[in-house]
């Protein structure tokens, strides 16, 4: 694991009800007994920006990439666990890498090197969204938003000295999400932030 994420970690932040994971048996036995499988069963992401799919009713799996997209080789057997944005979040079980596959756009890229890396910057931008606050006045503004943009690129610094994927480039699907946040675009309106924005 690049990051070291616990379940208690998560549930300290958002309380157990915020937490969402995946049942052992949703995953096709090459699968299943990978790490990156383990904490998605184990650990779970915040519920919020990242959504983890729902299994199949009838078989109890996960859908596989090729059942969503056309995937060539290999890939097409990979489970999809996920999504983010307009990409399919898929697990690669073989090396453990997320990959991100934008059937709009039909693009792929390499997300994240392992779980641990997307649980990571799940966690810390779901933070953000529900502890950042506006200070209230018209004349910090200006202040108030650097301040924030500044908190997104600590989420952007401290990810990619450990893993450089999520954020190498400005048009991975991280990087747009993260730009969101720093323009104040994906604030509830029941978060301190959101109350400043929103009214």
């Amino acid at each position: 694991m690049l990051f070291a994420v616990t379940r208690a970690q998560l549930a300290d932040a958002f309380g157990e009800e915020r937490l969402a994971s995946l049942p052992a048996a949703a995953f096709p036995p090459p699968a299943a007994h990978t790490e990156g499988a383990r904490l998605l069963q184990t650990v779970g992401v915040p519920t919020g920006t990242l959504f983890l799919r729902e299994p199949d009713p009838e078989s109890g799996l996960l859908p596989l990439l090729r059942e969503l997209v056309d995937a060539d080789g290999g890939a097409g057997e990979w489970p999809v666990f996920g999504w983010l944005l307009n990409a399919h979040l898929a697990l690669d079980p073989g090396s453990g890498k997320v990959y991100a596959f934008d059937p709009d756009e039909e693009t792929v890229e390499e997300m994240h090197t392992d779980v641990s890396s997307l649980i990571h910057v799940t966690l810390r931008f779901q933070r953000l969204l529900e502890e950042f606050s506006f200070s209230g006045d018209e004349a910090d503004e200006d202040a108030d938003f650097e301040r924030l943009d500044g908190e997104v690129g600590r989420v952007r610094e401290t990810t990619s000295a450990v893993d450089p994927l999520p954020f190498l480039g400005d048009g991975t699907v991280w990087s747009v999400v993260g730009d969101e946040i720093a323009a104040g675009a994906r604030f509830t309106a029941d978060s301190p932030a959101g109350r400043s924005l929103y009214g």
